[in-house]
């Protein structure tokens, strides 16, 4: 691994973490400056759907501009300053503008090791380095369970963001020196987005794309905080290692998916495999919300495990994209993906606050969170069926 990709590994491990510090911070937001769940779904919501929304530009940069400046740029002027921002935050308003700030920030950091990868190394290789990054990048996850509620609770949660704009943007400046750009193919033409949306493989693709994150990325970014602290009365150290805990069986599945896909025969089987494993155990969650703290945590984990069908996911995407339009297409691929979560986010919120009121028991509220996520999840699954398998 060269200088340049472990920099833009550690620019996803701070794409992680932001992702998912929402979740041990819940209970200190609402007592410094008044953040409901609800806000913090929108403002994680705005995180994601930022994020999304900057997988168009980041794609057309990559295939313009080159990984290196569109990386850089970006994660200097929206991780550290939006990371600054919430540290100076008073009101949930400034939460989610400083989330949104990030979100940009982080938008390009995954998908330009990726359009390194699918340039400078054979096609067969890409599922596992996809995988490593995301196993690599999970650490951020690790970090932003009880570690940052180490943080918060001895430093304060403003000098641990004080702290996180400066390592962005020392990431940032790395990234600038040292990041080095596929070199482009004499002739090449230039894709656009008609063309990548005519590839009707990936038709059947996008649904499952959009959905398999959300739960496992939704969850652990937020409501498992509310959760178990609402049902089961955890205080912050206890979320955290729970959050630990699933931020671990998470980097477990990333890393273990990638070296599957080379040994399995089918990789949209596996990937079948892996998301009907979830569904079962959100039926354990919605069926059984407040049995015992070891069993939701147990559940949360091999959600965090089986769920992490991503690298692969982006693999079989991947092997039906032409050379000129890699940078759109897994860019495209990566939209659907984070944006899915950003609208589970934004709509897990709603169906919160409307099961609240007259619910029958404090786990009311999440259940119906739960309903809706795994919901989701099945309707992209029986879209993926109809998918052709592998192309390379």
């Amino acid at each position: 691994m060269n200088t340049g990709i472990f920099l833009l590994g550690l620019g996803y491990v701070l794409s992680q973490f932001f992702r998912a510090f929402l979740a041990v911070l819940s209970s200190i937001l609402e007592q410094d400056i008044g953040a409901t769940p609800d806000d913090l779904a929108f403002a994680s919501g705005l995180w994601f759907l930022s994020f999304a929304a900057m997988q168009i530009p980041v794609g057309a940069a990559l295939d313009s501009i080159g990984p290196r400046r569109t990386t850089a740029w970006a994660l200097f002027i929206g991780g550290s300053g939006g990371a600054a921002l919430f540290a100076l935050a008073t009101t949930p308003l400034h939460i989610s503008i400083a989330m949104t700030l990030i979100g940009i920030g982080c938008s390009p950091v995954l998908m330009a090791s990726y359009y390194i990868f699918a340039r400078d190394y054979p096609p067969a290789q890409f599922a596992i380095l996809a995988s490593m990054m995301v196993g690599l990048g999970s650490l951020g996850n690790l970090v932003a369970s009880y570690p940052m509620a180490l943080a918060a609770e001895t430093l304060g949660w403003r000098n641990a963001l004080w702290a996180l704009a400066a390592v962005s943007a020392l990431v940032a400046f790395g990234a600038f020196l040292f990041v080095r750009d596929p070199q482009k193919v004499i002739g090449e033409s230039k894709g656009s987005l008609a063309e990548l949306f005519k590839l009707q493989a990936l038709w059947f693709i996008f649904p499952i794309m959009g959905v398999s994150y959300a739960i496992s990325g939704a969850v652990r970014g937020l409501w498992i905080g509310p959760y178990l602290a609402d049902v089961f009365d955890a205080g912050t150290s206890t979320v955290g290692q729970a959050s630990l805990l699933m931020g671990i069986a998470m980097v477990i599945g990333a890393l273990a998916y990638g070296p599957a896909d080379r040994l399995m025969p089918s990789r949209k089987w596996m990937i079948v495999a892996g998301t009907v494993i979830t569904l079962v155990a959100s039926a354990v969650l919605i069926a059984q919300p407040a049995q015992s703290l070891a069993l939701s945590v147990t559940m949360l984990c091999i959600i965090g495990f089986f769920s992490a069908t991503y690298p692969v996911i982006m693999a079989h995407g991947r092997s039906f994209l032409p050379p000129h339009l890699i940078g759109r297409g897994v860019t495209m691929l990566n939209l659907f993906s984070i944006g899915g979560v950003g609208v589970a986010q934004f709509f897990s919120g709603k169906v919160y606050s409307a099961a609240l009121p007259g619910a029958a028991t404090t786990a009311s509220p999440y259940v119906a969170v739960y309903v809706l996520f795994a919901g989701s999840l099945a309707f992209g699954l029986l879209v993926y069926l109809f998918s052709r398998d592998n192309a390379d």
